[in-house]
């Protein structure tokens, strides 16, 4: 009896794109409502057969199958409700692969792998990944800032004195300050998305998502050195304040001088007078 080879059919897998882009500081979606809404925070709908677009208000808008004229209709609806829009558009994208006879799974730098495309899987992914993209432009942000920062560090420590001149201090300040309030508050890594409330089932999965792209060390890190460039601000405050002080009592001494030396010039006037 000759042994038959039994052929398994392989379970369908059917791989789709997932990419986040931060189009500004804010998106406002009020009014953005349709009668396919999924969602509401964030506002997410479906467009056309597969696709899938959620708009968070930090910006950030997560588009899921769309083809590229789909893609291009969506933004061109929203640009015009985004505000601090930047010349630079930071995307992430992210590739799942659809295994209905799987398990979800997130492979280090490969695919992530879940077993349908539900809107709650979906929220679930398009919150990770739209957390992580603006993380990323936080993180250039703040780092172009403690550029600036650096030189007047090592001028302070070699000379004991700031270098540039007060006008550039107080420009320093202002980019810290203006960094400080764009980050302090704006994307809440730590809260996890609400659809969970409604799917606890759903809570290892995103786990992992926020495991692979490292969200709670990267906004431990970025509040490290905004913690630098608050601190940096300060004391740069402390020096021109100090300046200032030096100033004023240098003034001071000169006109207590001043008047000594013209009593004693009249003195001697009115005496050979």
């Amino acid at each position: 009896m000759s042994d038959v080879a039994l052929t398994v059919p392989k379970p369908i897998v059917h791989r789709v794109t997932l990419r986040a882009l931060a189009l500004g500081a804010r998106l406002d979606a009020a009014g953005l409502e349709r009668p396919d809404t999924l969602s509401t925070n964030p506002l997410a709908f479906s467009v056309g057969p597969t696709g899938f677009v959620a708009l968070y208000r930090f910006g950030v808008a997560v588009l899921v199958g769309l083809t590229p004229l789909e893609e291009d209709d969506v933004l061109r609806q929203i640009r015009p409700r985004v505000s601090g829009e930047r010349e630079r558009v930071d995307d992430e994208t992210a590739v799942l692969e659809v295994a209905p006879e799987g398990a979800d799974q997130v492979s280090p730098g490969g695919p992530i792998q879940v077993r349908d495309l539900s809107a709650a899987r979906l929220l679930v992914l398009a919150d990770a990944l739209a957390k992580s993209v603006s993380l990323a432009r936080d993180e250039r942000e703040v780092n172009a800032v403690l550029d600036v920062i650096e030189p007047f560090a090592l001028g302070l420590s070699r000379t004991g004195r700031p270098p540039g001149t007060r006008r550039a201090m107080l420009r320093l300040i202002g980019q810290a300050l203006l960094v400080q309030h764009r980050l302090s508050g704006r994307v809440a890594v730590e809260e996890k998305p609400d659809v969970l409330w409604d799917r606890p089932d759903l809570e290892r999965l995103y786990a992992r998502v926020e495991d692979e792209y490292e969200l709670k060390e990267r906004t431990t890190a970025l509040k490290r050195k905004l913690d630098v460039i608050v601190e940096t601000a300060r004391a740069l405050t402390d020096v021109i304040e100090a300046d200032r002080t030096t100033g004023l009592e240098i003034a001071v001494v000169a006109l207590i001088v001043t008047e000594i030396l013209l009593t004693l010039a009249q003195m001697v006037f009115f005496r050979h007078a």
